[in-house]
């Protein structure tokens, strides 16, 4: 496993040096080619993502648009049943809903709660591991996994080349019919790279478009005085990998960072999920362990394991009163997201 990981971080590197005329489709030497040029959406007020995740993929409407149609094409797996869509609903923010694992292939299940696809131009890195470096190398994982949609680039490239859509569609995107693994992940790459979410009630507070409700008020108060180091806003996380005191899982045994880097340091380290948009993204945590918010709070007021790798923040219990809970609750339900959720620009083609 360990060398499986390596080997897909050096390709990372290679992908993210990958140019346009490799891909054959330099503007310069494509005559009559004129995508059209996307921006990514930086909200008001926010940070500008650490790197340009599309410094060597311009982001266009073309590759946005092919992007989308590969996100909800179930010919990327080996039996069509999984297309990236499976796992990652639109309605629950691109999460799975409702379920801890997720199904894969051949009735089995994947080993992790999926996590919601938003903000990832903000991250340096993917998965709950962190054992992705590129946006671009992400769907590599799901796409060969056995336990989840089990199948080779090679033969997912010559489904998409029968396709008589699909060499109009590269065209478009990137100046010739050619569909090779790197125009497959720049596509897929621009539209997963373009979901952010930021107009939830919090946001329009922030806008001074809307104005919180008591028990909103109270629970942000608690957010910042409780969460907000782990959680900062306006992202809600600060993407690193911390034990937030889980227990290891018997059945899973997934030791979490410790499985990329080999640190004992880093056994039981997860990456630090956000908190937007969680009333959809049910259940928590990096194996779903934690089916309600309440649960989440009670895991912090009195679950956490100690152990020698348990995040120093948490050292101490962190105590809510009965009120407490329920205004944290509605504070964190202020961060749902419902125009991302609906927005028909996500949905399938």
């Amino acid at each position: 496993m360990k060398k499986l990981w390596v080997i897909l971080l050096l390709v990372a590197g290679a992908i993210g040096t990958f140019s346009w005329d490799e891909a054959g489709g330099h503007p310069h030497k494509t005559p009559h080619f004129h995508p059209t040029p996307l921006k990514l959406t930086i909200p008001r007020g926010w940070p500008q993502p650490p790197t340009n995740i599309f410094a060597h993929n311009p982001l266009t409407e073309e590759g946005f648009q092919l992007g989308r149609k590969l996100f909800y094409d179930g010919r990327l797996s080996r039996d069509g049943n999984f297309p990236c869509a499976s796992c990652h609903e639109q309605f629950a923010a691109f999460a799975t809903y409702d379920h801890d694992l997720s199904h894969g292939f051949n009735n089995q299940f994947t080993t992790r709660n999926a996590p919601p696809l938003f903000n990832l131009a903000w991250a340096r890195s993917y998965n709950w591991d962190g054992g992705v470096n590129h946006l671009e190398l992400q769907p590599l994982v799901p796409i060969t996994a056995p336990n989840e949609m089990a199948e080779t680039l090679d033969s997912v490239l010559a489904r998409l080349r029968k396709d008589p859509v699909y060499p109009r569609m590269f065209k478009a995107a990137f100046g010739t019919p050619i569909i090779n693994s790197q125009r497959m992940l720049k596509a897929l790459a621009q539209f997963v790279g373009s979901l952010v979410s930021y107009n939830s009630k919090y946001d329009k507070v922030m806008r001074g478009e809307a104005t919180f409700n008591s028990a909103e008020a109270r629970g942000y108060a608690l957010y910042k005085a409780r969460c907000s180091t782990c959680h900062p806003e306006p992202l809600f996380t600060d993407y690193s990998y911390r034990n937030d005191g889980l227990s290891l899982n018997p059945y899973l045994k997934d030791v979490g960072r410790m499985r990329i880097t080999g640190d004992p340091a880093d056994s039981l380290k997860f990456k630090v999920p956000s908190l937007r948009n969680l009333s959809v993204t049910f259940p928590y945590t990096h194996d779903g362990r934690l089916y309600s918010l309440y649960n989440v709070i009670d895991h912090y007021s009195k679950g956490i394991h100690v152990g020698p790798t348990l995040d120093s923040s948490l050292r101490k219990a962190v105590p809510f009163t009965e009120q407490e809970k329920d205004d944290i609750v509605y504070f964190l339900h202020a961060l749902n997201d419902t125009t991302f959720e609906k927005d028909k620009r996500y949905a399938q083609p």
